[in-house]
């Protein structure tokens, strides 16, 4: 593959890989960096990849490397900080983005994923690097914990608007 493609596929999936590392960090400006640093470990081995037809695939794999190791960073310097950080401003998120936030991070990978980027399950578990049973389990298993938490916080906001009344 060559500069030119691949940056043809790099501006195709910005939203994508944004929406992917979002799923799995929780602020915009680590989002932000992961994907940066994913884009830039992928120019830089370019070399690697094997087949053109994978190179979202591929990139997607490398951001979700790059989304782990900036978890593991944040993890050993949370213990320095003595302030918390704050949450930078960014777009308000939907109950359905609280709600996948609340999931366990593999299921909440899977299903973004799968519902929301397009990837067939086959994908996910070369992405993942587990088996397509495995998938499909979790998958399962998230929507059923999506609806359990969508369930409870429906029940909320219909508690609270009772109180007003």
């Amino acid at each position: 593959m060559d500069k030119e493609a691949f940056a043809s596929v790099v501006l195709s999936s910005t939203d994508s890989l944004y929406r992917i590392s979002k799923s799995i960090l929780k602020y915009d400006a680590d989002c932000e960096d992961a994907v940066q640093e994913a884009i830039a470990t992928g120019f830089g081995k370019l070399y690697t990849l094997k087949q053109e037809a994978y190179a979202k695939t591929w990139l997607t794999r490398i951001l979700i490397h790059e989304c782990y190791s900036l978890l593991k960073k944040r993890e050993k310097s949370t213990a320095i900080l003595t302030e918390p950080q704050e949450e930078c401003a960014g777009p308000d998120y939907s109950d359905l983005y609280e709600a996948l936030s609340a999931l366990k991070k593999e299921y909440r990978l899977t299903i973004v994923l799968y519902y929301l980027e397009g990837y067939s399950i086959e994908e996910i578990a070369r992405i993942m690097h587990v088996p397509a049973g495995t998938v499909k389990s979790r998958l399962s298993r998230g929507r059923r914990d999506l609806r359990s938490i969508m369930g409870r916080a429906q029940c909320e906001k219909e508690e609270d608007y009772e109180k007003e009344l």
